[in-house]
Order: C-alpha cells, then sequence, then structure tokens
C-alpha cells in the first residue's frame, strides 16, 4: 500500500462525511501500512479537511467509533452493522445482540449517525436478504429514535432501498453514502430532501452518469466523502486513499457543477453540519485511555 502525496491544501474547508479511520486497527501488528487514526487526521487538517464522520461497520469498530469521537475534537462517529456482515449473524443467532449494542452507542456523545446500514446485492444472495432489510429496517428505527441522521450503503439496490425508505419513513436527516445512481434517482432523492455523498468515484473517466447525477442534485443537499481506505479519486486511483485526499475530488465536483471550489466548499461544509451538527457542539475527554491499543475499547 503506498500513499499519494498530499495536495495543495483548500482555502475553504471541508468535512469527510463517510470514512474509516479504524482499519489499520484491526490488522495484525506489524502488517498494516495504513495510517495511525491520528496521523491521518493531522493530514486531513493540513490540506482543510476540517473533520471527518468515522463509520463503524460492526459492533467492534462502532464500539471504536463512538469511544474514539468522545476524545478526539475532528471526530463524529457513525454505528451501525454493515449489511454484508447481517446475513451470518442472523445465522449465528446474534444479529438481535448486534442490533441492541447499536441501540446504546447510537445515545452517546458525538454519535451522529447511524449507518453504515442498508441493502447490498452485489455480495449477498438472495438467502442473505431477508435479514439485511429486518436489519435496515431496526437501523432505520435507531436512528429515528435518537434523533441522529441515517447513513445508507445500496449496492445494486437502488429500488429496494427507496421503496423501504418510503415504506417505513426515512429519518429527516438521510444520506446516501458514495452515491451510485443516475440522474433519475437524484432527482427523486432530491424531491424526498434526502442527501447525496459523492466519493472519488466521482472522478473516475468511467462514471459520467455520476458527474450526470451531481449536476441534477440541488447544491444544498450535495456531501462530499472518501470512504477511506478506499475509491481513492483520480488521478492517484490505485493507491491508499484517506481524508486528505478530499481536495482532489472536491475540485472534480467544482469543475463539473461550474463553480469555484471555494464556493463549492462552503455550501458543504454548511450542507454537513445540518446533517450532523458541529464539531464543536459536545466536549471531548482527552486522557491516556485515547492512546490505548483498539482492543481494549472493543
Amino acid at each position: 500500500m503506498t500513499y499519494p502525496p498530499l495536495p495543495e491544501p483548500l482555502v475553504v474547508g471541508v468535512y469527510d462525511n463517510h470514512t474509516h479511520l479504524d482499519s489499520a486497527l484491526w490488522v495484525p501488528e506489524g502488517e498494516s501500512e495504513l495510517l495511525d487514526y491520528r496521523e491521518a487526521l493531522d493530514k486531513a487538517s493540513s490540506v482543510g479537511v476540517r473533520g471527518v464522520v468515522q463509520v463503524g461497520t460492526d459492533v467492534a469498530s462502532s464500539r471504536w467509533s463512538a469511544e474514539m469521537a468522545s476524545r478526539e475534537p475532528r471526530m463524529l462517529a457513525a454505528v451501525a452493522i454493515h449489511p454484508n456482515d447481517v446475513p451470518a449473524l442472523e445465522a449465528e443467532g446474534t444479529l438481535d445482540d448486534a442490533l441492541a449494542e447499536i441501540d446504546e452507542l447510537a445515545s452517546r456523545p458525538r454519535v451522529r449517525a447511524v449507518g453504515e446500514t442498508g441493502l447490498d446485492y452485489f455480495r449477498t444472495d438472495d438467502a442473505g436478504k431477508p435479514a439485511q432489510m429486518r436489519a435496515f429496517e431496526a437501523h432505520i428505527e435507531i436512528a429515528k429514535k435518537h434523533g441522529l441522521a441515517l447513513q445508507i450503503h445500496d449496492r445494486d439496490a437502488h429500488a429496494d432501498v427507496i421503496a423501504t425508505l418510503l415504506r417505513v419513513g426515512a429519518p429527516e436527516r438521510t444520506v446516501f453514502h458514495c452515491f451510485s445512481g443516475d440522474v433519475e434517482m437524484a432527482q427523486l432523492c432530491a424531491e424526498q430532501g434526502w442527501y447525496l455523498s459523492f466519493a472519488g468515484t466521482i472522478t473516475f473517466k468511467n462514471a459520467p452518469v455520476l458527474r450526470e447525477a451531481l449536476v441534477a442534485t440541488p447544491r444544498d443537499r450535495i456531501l462530499v466523502e472518501t470512504d477511506s481506505p478506499y475509491l481513492t479519486p483520480t488521478p492517484h486511483r490505485g493507491q491508499t486513499n484517506a481524508s486528505y485526499m478530499i481536495p482532489h475530488t472536491l475540485r472534480l465536483m467544482a469543475d463539473t457543477l461550474g463553480t469555484s471550489e471555494s464556493i463549492l466548499a462552503a455550501q458543504i461544509a454548511s450542507n454537513t453540519e445540518l446533517v450532523y451538527g458541529s464539531w464543536n457542539d459536545e466536549p471531548v475527554f482527552v486522557d491516556a485511555a485515547a492512546d490505548l491499543p483498539p482492543h481494549a475499547l472493543a
């Protein structure tokens, strides 16, 4: 794994509303070349990324996200069970216990979203779909119960994700993480007041549909993310992604929309704070536990 060089800093700062800073922590010591979360945040800050939403995908990573967000002022947390993990938990009979823990974590300070949750028909076969749907609906209810935003993972499941949100009622602030739909879907989401978060995929040469969807999205519904360490934007596709790569994605978005990067950054920063609140709303608690290894918090 290799990291790209730092891009030119943004003049107006933005937020990475979907990243996985914990990725390096679950690899055996000495086997990972991923950035430590503190170094990743320092590099992001140096190029104008004002804060991140650290996203959990299972109980362990959600617990870490909630704990570290309470100690790191540049981090807010999202907690959930990833849809691809749900069928195995259902088969083991532990899904309800996992969802109960996500419900508890959702009440923690600086946890501002439930996610990533949703439906994934790319990696899960038909047998796993009922469990995914049950978990998706449970996560929606947890978000509404705690007044949190919802971050949606939607892969090859556009119609069913939208139908579910319309049937059970979406939370007031609903975000399609790494939006992958077309113009028609973008317009439908905008009509419902949902937010579309664009990742490095929008910079890929083979993604004209995504760029058309961006143009069709109202400016007050646009967010930006990395989904790091995945989905590294052009011109560094194939290398390891990190939150400091946000400027590449934002600049492509600004060019596509025919606006300046600073105007777009200001709009996106405002949108992000409307969805998740201010990174300064709740205090952080700094002590030695912030340096504990991940297993001590998992």
